[in-house]
């Protein structure tokens, strides 16, 4: 029995050898996917570092503004008065005073008058009612309209407020006058006004300078001299008071060089805005051309706004000679196609569709409608890409039997546009340029509008290529 028990454990105890085999390896997908995209990627990477690299330009309004700076001289219809004795001078207007004919101007006196002039500044001064009431409604109305950016206003509003107050100013100084007259017991002898005119003190012997008597000499501002005229000063008889304007036109003289002239002339200028830079003004004058001695010279005629510079006999003024706004945009994007031109008379719409295309004939002579954009609509012809049509189509008018072969071809200025991430040609029309940008017409149809964006360059891109922006 032992034997058999020993036998049974035996068999138990073979072992059986179990080989194992590798699996077939399955193909993973994802991670093909992602080596795909990640080589394109790398690809992308390396030819936008290689080539050539697209600016894009946001187009926004602006303007453009040509001009030209000179220094004009000023001519006026203006004399001196002299006096007619000797003594001391004693004014009763102030600077740039307005005076009737016969109204008094100065005293003269044998001594000098004791005249405490701190005194008459401190002196109160009546305003009348009806003046005071002028003086708050110019203010109220400058305050209610000014504005940061045409600070040019200020001046006008002090002018404004100098001619309200010089009656007051001038017949409070006249009294002054007259009571230290009066209390001294001094002879005086009053002169008056032998003209209407403006009251200056000032003169640099250019007084009787007109339009044909300048000279070139006269713009050589090194042996200028302007005598300024005080209260109270010394006079010999012959010796200049005070110069009396008589007129409120006025002229600007500038030099100009023989191609300006020449342009001024071509262009027909007959009048132009001029910026005056002592304070900003902006103002139009009569523009002409004067020749002599084989110098050109611009002459800006006005006839208002005198009194401003009444005390200017040389001023800087500008001559806006274009001033547009639109949209601005680099020069570098323009670019000229040609397109073929086809009556406007051929476009219509097809089915349900609102898109714009053309009846175009098929080998058996039918009329089928063909979906093509439109570049642009002007003198009655319609712009249609080349490349959206052959040469030699024939086109069918709508509700008509008229025919038109599509050959004529036109040049036109546009922009690469690329809001939709491919170029889409866009028309121009140039208003001004100068040397970096065009202003372009803003909002004509076919054309741009403001905030899109269209290449800087427009040479380095074709019509319809992806741009990655």
């Amino acid at each position: 029995m032992a034997s058999k028990k020993n036998k049974t454990v035996k068999k138990k105890d073979k072992s059986v050898n179990i080989k194992k085999y590798r699996g077939r390896r399955q193909l993973n997908l994802g991670i093909f996917l992602f080596a795909i995209v990640f080589v394109y990627l790398i690809v992308t990477v390396i030819l936008y570092l290689t080539g050539d690299s697209i600016s894009v330009y946001e187009v926004r309004k602006g303007s453009i503004v040509r001009d030209n700076s000179y220094t004009g001289l000023v001519i006026r219809e203006e004399a001196t008065v002299s006096a007619d004795a000797s003594g001391y001078v004693n004014y009763y207007q102030n600077e740039n005073s307005k005076v009737k004919t016969g109204e008094a101007v100065y005293a003269l006196s044998q001594e000098k008058l004791a005249v405490d002039t701190e005194a008459a500044d401190e002196t109160e001064t009546q305003i009348s009612g009806d003046v005071q009431s002028a003086v708050v409604l110019q203010l109220q109305n400058f305050n209610e309209n000014y504005s940061s950016n045409d600070f040019s206003t200020v001046y006008s509003l002090k002018n404004e407020m100098r001619n309200a107050l010089q009656g007051t100013y001038s017949s409070t100084k006249r009294a002054q006058l007259d009571a230290i007259i009066a209390e001294t017991g001094a002879q005086v002898t009053n002169y008056s006004s032998s003209r209407d005119g403006i009251v200056a003190f000032s003169v640099d012997g250019y007084e009787s300078l007109t339009k044909d008597t300048f000279t070139a000499e006269n713009f050589d501002r090194s042996s200028y001299e302007n005598t300024v005229l005080e209260d109270q000063m010394e006079v010999s008889s012959g010796d200049p008071v005070y110069r009396l304007i008589t007129s409120e036109e006025w002229s600007v003289i500038v030099p100009l060089s023989r191609e300006t002239a020449e342009e001024l002339q071509n262009e027909e200028v007959t009048s132009v805005r001029v910026r005056i830079d002592k304070d900003s003004e902006s103002l139009w004058a009569d523009f002409s051309i004067i020749a002599k001695e084989g110098q050109f010279y611009g002459c800006l005629d006005f006839d208002n706004s005198m009194i401003r510079y009444a005390e200017e006999r040389f001023l800087n003024v500008e001559l806006i000679l274009e001033d547009e706004s639109g949209l601005k945009i680099p020069k570098s994007s323009v670019v000229e196609e040609q397109f073929y031109v086809v009556p406007e008379e051929y476009v219509t719409t097809g089915g349900n569709s609102s898109s714009n295309g053309f009846l175009v004939q098929d080998e058996n002579g039918d009329a089928q409608f063909q979906e093509i954009d439109i570049y642009n609509i002007s003198d009655g012809e319609a712009y249609i890409s080349p490349d959206a049509i052959e040469e030699g189509t024939v086109l069918v008018m709508p509700e008509s039997t008229e025919t038109y072969t599509v050959g004529k071809t036109k040049a036109l200025q546009g922009v690469y546009n690329i809001n939709r991430g491919y170029a889409v040609f866009n028309k121009v029309t140039i208003l001004c340029e100068n040397d970096e940008y065009y202003i372009v017409q803003e909002g004509e149809s076919y054309g741009l509008s403001n905030y899109d964006h269209i290449v800087q360059n427009g040479n380095s891109v074709e019509r319809d290529e992806v741009v990655f922006q």
